[in-house]
């Protein structure tokens, strides 16, 4: 009869148990990687439909202002506050989510096959009400609204698939226990 021990299933043939600081290193990891795909995917889009490559970053950086009570004055202006916003909260969720993955993965084996839908999940769940904010405060139209929300999902799908898949590929090479 085949042993389990402590996290290393014979039968899956990998660790599956990742510690607290691997689980953020690899979330940073995937934050940013995920942010990074989704701004450039976007930019891209953007200027291949005739508009600024910068235009979520100045919306995020408007949303920002406004929140903060900061004179948001020329667009210009709160592109840098978007994209410092985005590269911050990017990475920051990512770890989170590596942090609460290795937790979970400690006690579940089948967790890592998971973390990519979970990944996906999180990230669109936890966007709503960042999301929220952006139409509220700056009193967009109703179809403003709906185009904001079905492109912030295909950008947050993609982050959040990137973001489970190099968690998932981190709880790979976790040293065995």
């Amino acid at each position: 009869m085949e042993k389990t021990h402590q996290g290393h299933s014979p039968a899956r043939g990998h660790n599956t148990r990742v510690n607290l600081a691997g689980g953020i290193k690899w979330g940073l990891i995937g934050g940013l990687a995920g942010t990074l795909v989704m701004d450039l995917l976007l930019m891209g889009t953007l200027s291949t439909i005739g508009l600024p490559a910068f235009t979520c970053f100045s919306i995020i950086g408007d949303t920002i202002a406004h929140l903060l009570s900061i004179s948001g004055g020329e667009t210009a202006n709160v592109i840098p506050l978007g994209v410092t916003a985005h590269y911050l909260i990017g990475p920051a969720v990512g770890a989170i989510f590596g942090a609460a993955l290795a937790r979970i993965a400690a006690h579940r084996v089948d967790m890592p096959k998971k973390s990519i839908i979970l990944a996906i999940l999180y990230v669109e769940i936890l966007s709503q009400p960042i999301l929220a904010a952006t139409p509220i405060v700056l009193k967009m139209t109703a179809s403003s609204t709906l185009q904001w929300f079905g492109i912030s999902f295909v950008m947050h799908l993609v982050y959040g698939a990137i973001l489970g898949a190099i968690v998932r590929y981190g709880s790979r090479l976790a040293p065995q226990a």
